[in-house]
């Protein structure tokens, strides 16, 4: 087990599990955490620690409450509080690495995501959830606009109507609802989540190279035209079709077996 800065990390069989760790405060993100998601996404992506899928959860009875109020944010020249900077120094830069990894992204909601942590967890490959977890846009209730990214994400989700609603009453989603509504993969017992969870894990961790060149494939989609995505799709299969995992593959199909991936 390795500890940061109220984030944990442990990795068994190619699988790296990471953990907001607060969770007196419901894991509720503080400057503390995102200094500490930083340095355990640099160790996630160390050669050396053969992580092929990644899980990210929460520990104890939440996924993530948001952003920790606790903690001040800064100010600006006239002496009020400027919310949009910690964004842009804190959060962003998280966003955008949990997007570009080369690996499987699990986001295991075993509990309340609220506001950022909402936007955290929608940010996997596959969202899998336990029955008591629900989701929050929270922030009209403290005056505030979405963000971390969830006035994007949203609406590619679940549609522009749903998205709307869920921002402007602040109404929890059940997991169940979230479920129904295309939000998340797959809805778990509580108590099985975790176990369930490492299971996927496991799968996509023998899965090949190419699956991190299909998560690049859908998030790029978001911003391109069908010719460029269709340009995109050419060239990363150019780049999967010269990997080992790509032979082994036609190999395997042809001998009738299942393949074993190397992730090269």
């Amino acid at each position: 087990m390795q500890e940061f800065k109220k984030v944990t990390l442990e990795v068994n069989d190619n699988v790296g599990i990471m953990r907001l760790n607060d969770p007196s405060a419901m894991n509720a993100v503080s400057n503390e955490m995102l200094e500490g998601l930083w340095d355990c996404l640099n160790a996630v992506e160390e050669k050396e620690s053969n992580i092929k899928c990644l899980v990210f959860t929460g520990e104890g009875r939440g996924f993530c409450a948001g952003a920790n109020l606790a903690a001040r944010p800064g100010q600006s020249n006239q002496g009020r509080q400027d919310a949009g900077e910690r964004l842009e120094t804190g959060y962003h830069p998280i966003l955008r690495r949990l997007k570009n990894l080369k690996i499987p992204l699990i986001t295991s909601v075993n509990g309340p995501a609220a506001g950022a942590g909402m936007s955290l967890a929608l940010m996997g490959d596959m969202i899998v959830a336990g029955k008591s977890a629900f989701f929050l846009q929270a922030f009209r209730r403290i005056g505030l606009v979405p963000d971390a990214g969830s006035t994007w994400i949203l609406p590619r989700l679940v549609g522009m109507a749903r998205a709307k609603e869920l921002a402007v009453l602040g109404e929890r989603l059940s997991a169940e609802k979230a479920l129904e509504w295309g939000l998340i993969n797959r809805l778990y017992d509580d108590s099985d989540l975790l176990n369930e969870t490492i299971t996927l894990a496991k799968e996509l961790s023998k899965g090949p190279m190419s699956l991190g060149l299909i998560r690049k494939a859908f998030w790029d989609s978001f911003d391109n035209s069908y010719e460029e995505q269709l340009n995109l799709e050419r060239d990363l299969q150019f780049i999967a079709g010269q990997s080992d995992d790509f032979k082994e593959g036609v190999k395997a199909f042809l001998e009738k077996r299942d393949a074993k991936f190397s992730g090269k």
